[in-house]
């Protein structure tokens, strides 16, 4: 089914890419009865903020999201998916519109310049986006004709490395390091310099693709700046309004092990499945802050959305002032070390969802990178503390196991995971940012390299070895 499911949605797309007139289909006269609602609501919201942010922030044609956002989705998706109508984008007013139910309005994914797509809750019609809060973002002239990485100009390289070359061949265009993968960017980078880098057919170095869980890494981030200009402490308890009842335990739970992965709070088996707020129009507010303690802060490792979403959600309680938060990674981060084309997309009351839910280039990812290789010094000026790569990079708290039914498992360190000596060609300083659909971007100190591949990678598939792929890179580079 879902291979037919993809044929036909490239076909439409094609017919549609050249046509002036938003995209639109001919809705059912009623839609399956049969899907439960809940369900249906979150598929909808999956079409609709997926087009929405790849239209609007990514820039994409209808059949490249045809081709790559909407096919290779998560399993409990597929058959919904399938009986549910194309999203209608309306490129005009800038939303998306994806019906559900004969009774109730259709999912909206609504586009704002600096802040990306929100969407609206289940039943909200599109009247409700005056609503959606925003704010003026300060913002200095791009200086796109610098030279890499403060601009885009790149030089040439003169002599380009041909084995480091065939590396990403096979990244780009075989399964050598995973099947059923797509490459669509990788980037190799010195801070002074970049190597190599080189785009499936479409795509450019002003594409924006999302995060997923890269987000992670720049919420760290995020947090890193706040700690330099002595907001927050990470070893204080996290600042979350919704734990402020006397007797409530999580008040324990510190920043620290929000970033950690170690708050001990009950996220189900699969601490990354959050599709109330990613998908369903749900709040932070609502869904992140209202599970329990199941273990002491600090004893137990469990990867979760809901810990990072924790982590600047009491970030925004610190600050106590939307208008300034709403700024803040675009002011404080983003914009100051050139990441011009990132947009960092909230919930509909204006909670970041920075756990999975950023745009960006690979090119902006590569200026995250270098900053990190640089310690938190761009341009002389401290972006975050000296030390605090050191932090990130850490096996710091309880870990992961080292192995699951004979495969390495990466350390972790705070919202990046760690990929020492033990995966074999990799120095025992690299740490990755890594989210779904092969996102990676990995930063190895002590070679003064950063190595970013971005991807769309289906879920049936194996998962891109990014060790592997990192390893041969360098020793690409070495010979």
């Amino acid at each position: 089914m879902c291979r037919q499911l993809y044929f036909a949605l490239l076909c439409m797309a094609a017919l549609s890419a050249n046509a002036s007139e938003p995209l639109s289909v001919t809705l059912p006269n009623s839609l399956p009865n049969s899907l439960p609602i809940s369900l249906a609501a979150q598929v909808a919201g999956y079409k609709a903020v997926l087009t929405c942010g790849s239209t609007f922030n990514g820039g994409k044609s209808v059949a490249m999201i045809a081709a790559d956002e909407l096919t290779g989705i998560r399993v409990d998706f597929r058959d919904t998916f399938a009986q549910l109508p194309d999203a209608q984008i309306n490129h005009q007013e800038k939303y998306v519109a994806a019906q559900f139910d004969d009774d109730l309005p259709p999912r909206y994914a609504v586009w704002r310049a600096g802040f990306g797509c929100a969407q609206l809750p289940v039943g909200a019609k599109l009247d409700r986006r005056t609503l959606l809060p925003t704010a003026t973002i300060k913002h200095d002239a791009q200086q796109v004709n610098e030279p890499w990485p403060f601009g885009d100009r790149v030089e040439r390289i003169h002599k380009p490395n041909l084995a480091l070359a065939k590396v990403v061949d096979k990244a780009l265009n075989s399964d050598t390091y995973g099947d059923l993968n797509t490459t669509s960017a990788v980037l190799v980078s010195t801070p002074d310099q970049l190597l190599l880098e080189q785009y499936k057919s479409g795509y450019t170095p002003y594409t924006s693709q999302r995060t997923w869980s890269v987000g992670k890494a720049i919420t760290a981030t995020v947090i890193g700046v706040a700690v330099e200009q002595g907001l927050v402490d990470i070893k204080a308890p996290a600042t979350i309004p919704e734990w402020s009842a006397p007797g409530d335990e999580r008040q324990t739970i510190t920043l620290e092990n929000l970033l950690q992965m170690t708050s001990g709070l009950d996220s189900t088996v699969n601490g990354a499945n959050t599709p109330e707020i990613y998908f369903g129009g749900g709040l932070v507010t609502d869904y992140a802050t209202a599970t329990a303690l199941e273990a002491a802060p600090g004893t137990q490792f469990k990867y979760a959305n809901n810990d990072t979403m924790l982590a600047v959600r009491s970030l925004r309680a610190t600050l106590n002032d939307d208008e300034k938060m709403l700024r803040f990674p675009s002011e404080n981060l983003f914009y100051k070390i050139g990441m011009n084309n990132t947009v960092a997309e909230t919930d509909w009351q204006g909670n970041f969802v920075l756990s999975s839910q950023i745009w960006t280039t690979s090119r902006d990812l590569g200026r995250l990178g270098i900053l990190y290789l640089n310690d938190g010094l761009w341009r002389g000026e401290r972006i975050f503390p000296e030390g605090w790569r050191g932090y990130v990079s850490r096996p710091s708290g309880a870990q992961p196991p080292a192995e699951i039914e004979g495969a390495k498992i990466p350390g972790y360190g705070a919202q990046f995971w760690l990929y020492p000596s033990r995966f074999e060609g990799m120095p025992d300083d690299a740490f990755n940012a890594e989210g779904q659909r092969g996102q990676n971007m990995m930063i190895i100190p002590s070679r003064n390299l950063v190595i970013v591949r971005r991807g769309y990678d289906h879920k049936d598939g194996q998962r891109f070895d990014i060790a592997r792929f990192s390893a041969d890179i360098l020793a690409a580079l070495a010979d």
